[in-house]
């Protein structure tokens, strides 16, 4: 483990409340409007969405799908072959996602790789010249956030992270709203997730599949021996891999509070919960409560994975103003309440992933900053990493919120990076 944050000392700069609101201006970026953007999609779990919301868009091709998992890669080429059956150039479908980034035709990588892979993957892109949209955390610990978002601006690449409701219209509506003062001073927001999910058992070793490339899957991630119980899902549930449920699905709802709250950095982070629900090999809590202190304003993130809390009426994102509440659900939907608990607006739109993407492929086409530029979307993904470290260590961490660093606890610091499989180790 590394015992320092290294580069967390640099403090990244502010876009701007305009940023904020996924409206900036990028500084120059190669820009051709009528270009036809070149894709290669890696991860085909949750990237398999990435491929449903991408095929079909005019003047996009998905020229490679990448998956260590042959299966996957054979699904993905079906989607695409049954959405296009009259495709001018077949998609290919391959293992290593490396040979999209020596391809010279490919304009971006998308990747839904497991967490331990997205910023080292998203480095070398940009390092290739490729343009990234990089899913959700977008880093694996806090030392990596900091490094994409160096690697982005080095490179002076579109990134932008798969928190997809910073696209939504409705979502957009309601914070604008929020902003205007709809519900008067805002002080504080409410989280949630709710899940039913089982256990994940006691892993045994097992002969890796034939279809599956294990060594290509733990990359960057020092080798650990394979068993029957991590791919390919339940690595999030592994602190070697993921990052939890705070950085799998709180993720979502931290960055819309964060965004309507306009804070940034918290001074201090608690976190609590454990393993309740089952004694199986998970690490990362099923049952979690965490607080972020940014001074003038509270956020709180309440996660329950085991247990769906059936007959709450429970809310994505809940904001209390001096005038009232403004709470958005997970799907795209806001309602406006008074002091009262009566409602005096609403609003809902489309969601899914397609309007992200569109978001993306127009920025890269006219040099502009995404919806969710990668260093606003780590401003988010930092409170999930600062609450995993609070819950690991077991106390209050504090930080100063203008050099965003952890104050006064080494054992804290440790658990800012992580080490790496040495030619894997990412590098800005």
């Amino acid at each position: 483990m590394s015992d320092s944050p290294g580069i967390s000392r640099r403090r990244f700069l502010v876009q701007g409340s305009a940023l904020a609101a996924g409206l900036a201006v990028a500084p120059a970026i190669a820009a051709n409007t009528d270009k036809k953007l070149v894709i290669g999609v890696m991860g085909l779990g949750r990237g398999l969405d990435h491929v449903k919301a991408c095929v079909g868009l005019p003047d996009v091709e998905i020229a490679y799908v990448c998956d260590v998992d042959d299966k996957r890669v054979q699904r993905a080429l079906n989607v695409i072959k049954e959405a296009q059956p009259k495709q001018a150039k077949p998609t290919e479908g391959i293992k290593d996602f490396r040979k999209v980034l020596d391809d010279k035709n490919v304009d971006a990588l998308t990747i839904a790789a497991p967490n331990h892979w997205h910023t080292p993957a998203a480095i070398l892109a940009c390092q290739a010249g490729k343009h990234v949209y990089v899913e959700k955390p977008g880093s694996h610990n806090a030392r990596e956030g900091e490094l994409i978002v160096a690697a982005a601006r080095k490179h002076n690449r579109v990134v932008q992270m798969g928190n997809q409701r910073r696209s939504w219209p409705a979502v957009i509506e309601a914070i604008e709203k929020l902003r205007g003062g709809a519900i008067g001073t805002v002080r504080s927001a409410r989280t949630w997730y709710n899940n039913k999910r089982g256990t994940i058992g006691k892993g045994k070793p097992a002969a890796v599949p034939a279809e599956l490339d294990y060594a290509l899957w733990q990359g960057p991630a020092p080798k650990q021996e394979y068993k029957d119980n991590v791919v390919h899902y339940h690595w999030h549930w592994r602190w070697h891999w993921g990052g939890g449920e705070l950085a799998n699905n709180g993720i979502h709802a931290l960055d819309l509070a964060r965004w309507g709250l306009g804070v940034d950095c918290p001074s201090r982070v608690v976190c609590g919960g454990g393993r309740y629900h089952f004694q199986d090999d998970q690490e990362t809590p099923d049952t979690t409560l965490a607080t972020f202190d940014f001074g003038d304003k509270f956020a709180i993130w309440d996660g329950s994975s085991c247990h769906a809390r059936s007959g709450e009426n429970l809310n994505f994102v809940v904001f209390y103003g001096d005038n009232g509440s403004l709470a958005l659900g997970g799907g795209g939907s806001y309602k406006i309440l008074d002091p009262k608990g009566k409602e005096i607006g609403t609003g809902k739109s489309d969601a899914g992933d397609r309007s992200h993407f569109v978001n993306f492929f127009d920025c890269i086409r006219n040099s502009k900053r995404p919806n969710s530029d990668i260093e606003e979307g780590q401003k988010s993904t930092l409170l999930c990493h600062l609450g995993n470290i609070a819950f690991r260590t077991g106390r209050t961490i504090n930080v100063d919120p203008k050099t965003r660093t952890i104050v006064n606890d080494k054992d804290a610091i440790a658990l800012w990076g992580r080490e790496y499989q040495k030619e894997w180790e990412p590098k800005v």
